[in-house]
């Protein structure tokens, strides 16, 4: 499972020309889940994700949480994470679930981000095409991937 994690002061996904949602500061999740992935990297993913300290406390220092400011999250699945480019020019993404499997781990990340993290959690529509409007703040963009703990 891989995340791409851009810290926002503001966002908004749209689907079919209509607002699906919006948030001020906090964090705009693109999530990517590929066949291996299981309920234990949408564990360890969560838990990272609720403690990452990467807003500015009162001397600039990336310090707080999401928690900490009273964020707010907005989680896009995006298949695209797990683009496979070694060979010609056309991405393959072979590695990335099939809807059966990943709409399930997809809703399981974002109920459990919100209970963990304590913030409110939006997210946009499984498999739908949207459009993405953000404020990137910083900019202030993590990439974390559940089979590469690092």
């Amino acid at each position: 499972m891989k995340v791409v994690i851009q810290r926002v002061s503001n966002a908004k996904v749209e689907v079919n020309d209509s607002v699906k949602c919006k948030i001020n500061q906090g964090f705009l999740i693109l999530l990517g889940i590929e066949n291996s992935d299981s309920h234990e990297d949408v564990n360890w993913l969560v838990s990272k994700i609720s403690k990452l300290r990467v807003f500015s406390d009162d001397e600039l220092k990336m310090n707080l949480s999401i928690k900490d400011v009273k964020g707010e999250i907005i989680v896009v699945s995006q298949f695209t994470l797990h683009a496979k480019t070694k060979k010609g020019n056309r991405p393959s993404y072979i590695n990335a679930a099939n809807p059966e499997h990943a709409k399930p781990l997809y809703d399981e990340f974002i109920s459990k981000l919100k209970n963990e993290s304590g913030v409110n959690v939006k997210s946009g529509i499984f498999g739908a095409n949207m459009q993405l409007e953000i404020v990137n703040d910083g900019p202030v963009t993590i990439i974390i991937d559940s089979k590469n703990k690092e």
